[in-house]
């Protein structure tokens, strides 16, 4: 099943992964404590402002992390640095941004992973969804487009970024993970 770019988040971890059929050669690069998904060296150029973008940024304080498929990210962990909770953080910074205006309307979605409790959002063109996420909860792009629980055992970065890769959906390209602790946020990643 293709179920797009999808996020998975619970309770101190999350993971992020970037199946495509259409930009495949992507990859995942640190940039000084944020994670970007960007072309590879061998990519062809393309002006789609959809298939660049930060995937996972830590708040100011490491108290938490969001994880993306887009620009979206960066004003919901601003919104987190101002002090919102983590719920309203998601449902402004989801709802300002809005779906991707592409040929599919595709949803954004993303999470906030604290050390005991995280949040998991979307927005599409029919629906706004925000709601916490103790246990493990998925949300994709396509297919899986509402918050849903999900069987995720990672307990360190590279195990989520590892087992988000490995799930059983078509066309992984590249993988992201976070922990949050009290050493605050780890990452890990994962590239095809």
């Amino acid at each position: 099943m293709y179920v797009g770019r999808f996020v998975v988040v619970g309770a101190g971890v999350g993971a992020y992964r970037v199946s495509s059929r259409s930009f495949p050669n992507r990859k995942v690069v640190d940039r000084d404590g944020t994670l970007s998904v960007v072309p590879t060296d061998d990519a062809p150029e393309t002006d789609n402002p959809y298939v660049s973008y930060n995937c996972v940024r830590a708040t100011v304080d490491g108290s938490a992390a969001v994880i993306g498929n887009g620009s979206h990210v960066d004003p919901i962990v601003e919104k987190l640095d101002l002090g919102y909770p983590p719920r309203d953080a998601l449902a402004t910074g989801l709802l300002a941004m809005d779906y991707e205006k592409d040929d599919y309307d595709t949803p954004r979605i993303a999470g906030v992973v604290g050390t005991d409790a995280a949040h998991v959002g979307t927005v599409r063109r029919d629906a706004l969804h925000v709601q916490s996420a103790a246990d493990p909860r998925l949300v994709a792009t396509y297919e899986r487009d509402d918050p849903e629980p999900i069987g995720f055992a990672a307990t360190t970065a590279e195990e989520a970024a590892r087992e988000a890769y490995d799930l059983d959906f078509e066309h992984a390209v590249c993988a992201a993970g976070i922990t949050v602790g009290e050493d605050g946020v780890e990452m890990a990643v994962v590239n095809g």
